[in-house]
């Protein structure tokens, strides 16, 4: 396997366990919340807020570290 490989299947990983524990961790229990489909289906959509800032989150800290790294 190549270098780039690599990277493609960390990352690719890392995507599927960070959209698992979002489902998991934030979206089931917002879902679980409410009672009316209204209601269940707003709290989706919010959560894709907070789903948008650890994202965020995420990628301005990876672009903290490479540009302090050297």
């Amino acid at each position: 396997m190549s270098r780039t490989q690599i990277n493609e299947l960390v990352l690719g990983g890392a995507c599927v366990i960070g959209l698992g524990l979002y489902v998991a961790l934030i979206l089931r229990p917002a879902w679980a919340s409410y009672a009316r489909v209204w209601q269940r289906l707003a709290a989706a959509l919010l959560s894709l807020y907070v789903l948008g800032v650890l994202v965020g989150v995420g990628v301005g800290g990876a672009l903290a570290a490479v540009y302090f790294w050297g």
